[in-house]
């Protein structure tokens, strides 16, 4: 699984993920990676990195257990996408309000933000696995009701802890609780970790979220949507 490449930019810039590296190796590149992905979350090569030095073996088990039912190895053979270049955003937007399609648009407006897009070339059922947790991230805000500010990410990356079993998603935890104890100190912090730890919970007892064919579900109210998926 290798990050795509800007084109705009010089490859030989940017940092590799060497072949049979150690774990250590892994988790020093995608620290690196989240230091560049802290200030530029969107961006078209690290996010991808991290992907690939800490969850490589995850996508694999995941794969493997999705060949085993035919939703899942329907997914994987057809590829389905909820890249913002290959979905009809203007018919979405135009959906009742409270369907996943006109939600998933009003989030984005209401961020001031884009849908995902990535150049990350697919080859692999890995490969789709790894583009399929970065692109459904929007829609798992949508679906849980965690926030967009920091606090509400980093219950959205508990949530996947638990329900996925990424470790990126740990890491990233880890990562940002330096900042906020830098940010904040000491206070609220017993209630912050009570946050995570619940939403980590929630994770493990909710549907496998990755799996759902959202793009069939666009007319249906998301409430309906969330009540089946995830747990309260």
């Amino acid at each position: 699984m290798n990050p795509a490449v800007n084109p705009d930019v010089n490859p030989a810039t940017y940092p590799t993920l060497p072949a049979n590296a150690s774990f250590v190796t892994r988790v020093r590149l995608a620290v690196r990676a989240l230091n560049v992905l802290k200030d530029d979350p969107a961006n078209a090569y690290y996010g991808p990195l991290v992907n690939a030095c800490m969850d490589s073996e995850t996508y694999t088990k995941l794969a493997r257990s999705w060949r085993e039912s035919p939703e899942g190895r329907r997914l994987l053979d057809e590829r389905p996408t909820l890249q913002g270049c290959d979905l009809d955003l203007d018919a979405l937007a135009r959906l009742p309000e409270g369907t996943l399609g006109h939600e998933f648009m009003r989030y984005f407006r209401d961020n001031g933000i884009a849908p995902f897009a990535t150049t990350f070339p697919v080859v692999t059922d890995v490969d789709y696995l790894s583009k399929r947790y970065r692109e459904t991230h929007d829609l798992f805000h949508v679906l849980t009701g965690y926030g967009t500010d920091e606090a509400g990410e980093m219950e959205l990356q508990a949530f996947v802890l638990g329900n996925l079993g990424v470790r990126q998603a740990a890491l990233i935890l880890a990562f940002s609780l330096p900042r906020r104890l830098q940010q904040k100190g000491f206070k609220g912090l017993r209630a912050y970790l009570g946050r995570l730890r619940s939403a980590y919970r929630r994770g493990r007892r909710s549907r496998e979220l990755l799996s759902v064919s959202y793009e069939k579900l666009w007319e249906q109210p998301v409430s309906e949507i969330s009540a089946l998926l995830c747990a309260p």
